[in-house]
């Protein structure tokens, strides 16, 4: 590990010269992937720099030992660097671990409505308002892509981007079954239903990531509906894309320019498509993984929100808290935290046990 730790130090301070030559903005794309390393570079050599010291601190004051005047002294010295050498080393153990090249990226949310009808559509457009209100709590920005609204108010299907800072990192781990307990609006005996709905979140793929042939697209177009099927455009401005080799549909019809509606289909069609890719990639992967943190099933049950208890249930981590209305208003830091810190506890014995 640490051979390895020495060969970033050297490769940051080699960045950190080319980084102020004079005509490195010369070519922006260039500077841009260099500022890019340097800054995932930077917290691991830092984090091994201090280790360095307290390594040095643990050999002066186990020379002080022989001092009787300093004796006392360096004996706490060394109780402190021995303390901080552990945890520094399972701190760059962590920083070392293989980062996900997603967790950069902004991403696409697909809510859809599963069983129980009416309350599940219901219940995903509570979920699309929690995610939304959680991402303007962190200053990221969101966008309608495509949705399909009922009479009530719900959303058979709401398609949305994500922007901002490290986006896929912090809500990779909301895909899966979402499982509600309540009583529906439309239930006048007062009975609690149980209804699920579906959440897919799939990073943003760029054109360099996922190259799709024109020739292998089908292109349709239609007029936009509203809840209920009437028309809320009189021109075919709504957008059906296929993509004929894997069947994949994606629609648009939320813009009333049909450029514009092609344009957001093919964003989501390039991110299910390269999606769709990962995850064949990753399956054996994950049929291996002793934890359910992050298979990214979404055939999985991940969450129950109890109305009555006032609950929300994480089962992969089995996570339990009593705030229900703080979480659907978009206080989710709690339950993310504890989904990331319980793949990175996997992540981390892995390793360790694979050497």
């Amino acid at each position: 590990m640490f051979e390895k730790l020495k060969v970033l130090a050297a490769r940051l301070d080699e960045l950190e010269m080319r980084l102020s030559a004079p005509d490195l903005y010369d070519d922006p794309d260039r500077a841009a992937k260099l500022l890019r390393e340097r800054n995932e570079l930077e917290p691991i050599v830092t984090a091994f720099r201090e280790y360095e010291q307290a390594q040095r601190t643990l050999a002066d004051a186990t020379e002080m030992l022989s001092d009787p005047d300093m004796k006392e002294l360096a004996q706490e010295e060394l109780q402190q660097a021995k303390s901080d050498i552990a945890r520094m080393e399972d701190e760059l153990k962590i920083l070392l671990l293989p980062k996900d090249p997603n967790d950069e990226k902004n991403i696409y949310v697909e809510i859809r409505g599963g069983a129980g009808g009416e309350e599940s559509a219901l219940f995903a457009a509570d979920l699309y308002r929690m995610y939304t209100m959680y991402a303007d709590k962190r200053g990221w920005q969101t966008e309608v892509m495509n949705k399909s609204e009922t009479e009530l108010g719900g959303y058979k299907e709401i398609v949305f981007r994500v922007a901002g800072d490290k986006v896929y990192s912090r809500l990779k781990f909301e895909s899966g079954v979402h499982r509600v307990q309540r009583v529906p609006e439309t239930e006048s005996q007062g009975r609690v239903h149980t209804s699920t709905t579906t959440v897919a979140v799939l990073p943003e793929a760029e054109e360099l990531d996922f190259y799709i042939d024109p020739k292998d697209l089908r292109i349709d177009t239609f007029r936009a509906s509203g809840a209920g099927g009437q028309h809320i455009n009189k021109t075919s401005s709504a957008i059906r894309v296929t993509h004929i080799p894997t069947n994949t549909v994606v629609e648009c019809q939320d813009e009333r320019s049909q450029y514009k509606n092609k344009d957001k289909a093919l964003r989501v069609l390039r991110a299910r498509l390269l999606d769709a890719k990962v995850a064949a990639q990753n399956a054996e992967i994950a049929a291996n993984r002793k934890s359910q943190v992050g298979t990214g099933d979404r055939s999985e049950r991940i969450r129950t929100y109890n109305y009555p208890q006032l609950r929300v249930t994480d089962h992969r981590i089995g996570l339990t808290i009593y705030r229900l209305f703080d979480v659907l208003n978009g206080d989710l830091d709690e339950i993310i935290d504890a989904l990331i810190a319980a793949d990175r506890a996997e992540k981390l014995k892995e390793s360790m046990e694979n050497g």
